[in-house]
């Protein structure tokens, strides 16, 4: 899952020598709030909302609209854009995206190739729409969630049991957060299972592992072990 694969190409992004009035209606048009600022191609900057917003001059200065669009038309990008960029590379990975876009604080990174050129966008939606691809939530199957020892082998003797059921695994996330130690928890999404033996493989799960509930994705039932 690397980012190259994943993020906006589609780039919006201003030029070092634009206007900071530019900028201000880029991010209007296209209801952003971070705008990428390249030279020749080359990732050099980025202005925020919140840049342009300082930036800005304050009502109580007593110029009227047509001064304060002169104003803003002469102050330029560059010298209002952050220089300390923080870019992601093409050939990272989704999860080490979302644990600086988490770290950061930010909504999204510039991606750049080898030679500082902007390629995409890496977003907070697009880390939500991996997280939805790889959890096969789409298909409205069922999900399972479980408790097992971690070890060796522990997740596919559940996994065998999906299967004699005639269940097909689109997705299996497993997590050791908030887990007692030599445990782990498993997420597990199957289709294509009878809905009458939905219970029924609960209930032979249950046997193997500690189940924490069952949700059908069709129908919205669900099972919540406290």
């Amino acid at each position: 899952m690397l980012v190259k694969y994943w993020m906006n190409r589609e780039i919006i992004a201003g030029d070092i020598n634009d206007s900071m009035q530019d900028a201000i209606n880029l991010l209007k048009e296209n209801n952003i709030r971070r705008l990428p600022i390249v030279k020749k191609g080359a990732l050099v900057g980025i202005v925020t909302d919140k840049d342009l917003l300082k930036a800005s001059p304050s009502n109580a200065t007593g110029l009227d609209m047509h001064e304060l669009l002169y104003l803003m038309s002469r102050v330029k990008i560059k010298d209002i854009m952050t220089k300390d960029l923080i870019v992601i590379p093409l050939d990272y990975t989704i999860q080490e995206a979302a644990e600086i876009l988490l770290e950061k604080k930010i909504s999204g990174l510039p991606a750049v190739d080898h030679n500082k050129k902007l390629i995409g966008i890496i977003t907070q939606s697009d880390v939500f729409k991996v997280l939805i691809s790889i959890s096969g939530i789409k298909n409205r199957g069922v999900s399972y969630s479980f408790q097992i020892a971690d070890r060796p082998g522990s997740i596919k003797e559940i996994a065998d049991i999906i299967r004699e059921y005639k269940g097909r695994i689109a997705g299996i996330l497993t997590s050791y957060e908030k887990v007692l130690k030599g445990f782990r928890k498993v997420y597990i999404h199957v289709y294509d299972i009878d809905r009458t033996k939905i219970k029924e493989l609960g209930e032979k799960i249950k046997k193997e592992a500690t189940l924490f509930y069952t949700i059908d994705h069709k129908t919205g039932k669900r099972e919540i072990i406290p």
